[in-house]
């Protein structure tokens, strides 16, 4: 029998570290088998920061990041399926998303880069990869992101009752699964991207854990609405972003320059809860469940919020759907890499804004 093991790798804009997980589609209710997480050391880290903008010798450097990201790929899946009985020969592919380091999706532009170099990480575990995912719904017109949505709606899916998605990576998106109408997904802004960056800043922690240091400061009110008031809230669906809009240069131009760092990081918290809040309340009023994902669903203090400002609403996270929230992602792309060589489409037109279903990612043979 042919195998149905896939690995699906994600490494997202929080710049953290790959993800990677075992999946077996061998039946019709997936199974997670293994997961393995390596980090990134501060030098990786603050390299793939700097090609956030244009600089001296870019392409270079992206090339070189790309051979160094696919090996620390390729040393992911090893100790992946070393803890594994599973042989690398009956894997049928690896989904690699690669790491985002610009994302244009609006019209003019119409672009976006993941790197990754495919053929090396194929070269290294001798397994088929599929990757650049978001390239040919973009062709079709689409924002390429997010990609989630089809993956939620394939796997969290209730004939019974509305469930909204909430995925809180470095960028908060939502899925709204309600069983009577179209399925709705969007970027809905920041989520740990703006939490993280004013962390590391000012404490020289990569991350606020718990939200303990914002729990120390005060929500400054007229921070907050100024920064709701962004363009970008205000759009209507289909859209997507990520740190080409929501970065620390965005951030100071909102600032007087006499705030206290941890009520700015407290206002940063708050704005990530109202932009998901705000989202459910206009997209999902009828949700009768909500499940959290991501690294932001570690944060207690954020989560505390959340459930603050959406009263009355179940808020549980992806385990209870069999699914734990740091492999949420990563199992996403185990499941386009198998829509695609079953060649089967993996994203959704009324989410992306593409002209229609497109079959998503290009195939680097073993």
């Amino acid at each position: 029998m042919e195998s149905n093991y896939y690995i699906g790798i994600m490494s997202g804009t929080s710049l953290d570290g790959v993800d990677a997980v075992l999946v077996d589609f061998n039946s019709s209710d997936p199974k997670l088998i293994q997961t393995q997480f390596c980090p990134y050391d501060s030098e990786l880290r603050k390299q793939l920061l700097a090609l956030q903008q244009s600089g001296y010798d870019e392409l270079h450097r992206a090339a070189m990041l790309g051979k160094r990201l696919s090996c620390l790929y390729a040393e992911t899946v090893i100790k992946l399926l070393a803890n594994t009985t599973v042989k690398s020969e009956h894997v049928s592919a690896i989904g690699c998303h690669g790491q985002t380091v610009r994302h244009c999706p609006d019209v003019e532009k119409g672009y976006t880069i993941q790197l990754v170099n495919a053929a090396l990480l194929a070269e290294l575990t001798q397994i088929a990869v599929v990757s650049d995912f978001r390239s040919r719904d973009m062709a079709a017109g689409g924002q390429g992101a997010p990609l989630v949505p089809a993956f939620h709606h394939a796997l969290f899916k209730s004939a019974l009752c509305h469930r909204v998605i909430v995925n809180i990576g470095g960028i908060a998106n939502i899925t709204s699964l309600d069983p009577n109408n179209t399925i709705v997904g969007f970027d809905c802004g920041p989520g740990n991207i703006l939490l993280d960056a004013w962390c590391l800043h000012h404490t020289g922690e990569i991350y606020d854990n718990n939200g303990q240091w914002a729990a120390k400061g005060k929500v400054i009110s007229s921070l907050l609405e100024d920064m709701l008031n962004d363009h970008f809230f205000s759009r209507q669906p289909p859209k997507s972003t990520g740190r080409e809009l929501f970065n620390l240069e965005w951030l100071k131009h909102k600032l007087a320059g006499k705030e206290l760092p941890e009520d700015v990081q407290a206002t940063l918290l708050q704005l990530t809860v109202m932009a998901i809040a705000r989202s459910i309340h206009e997209y999902c009023p009828t949700a009768a469940e909500i499940y959290v994902c991501g690294g932001g669903a570690h944060n207690t203090q954020l989560i505390n919020r959340l459930i603050e400002a959406i009263p009355g609403k179940k808020i549980m996270r992806t385990d209870q759907l069999g699914v734990a929230i740091d492999w949420v992602e990563a199992f996403a792309f185990a499941w386009l890499a198998q829509q695609t060589l079953l060649r089967k489409t993996g994203n959704l037109s009324a989410v992306t804004g593409a002209k229609g279903e497109r079959i998503l990612g290009a195939i680097y043979p073993a």
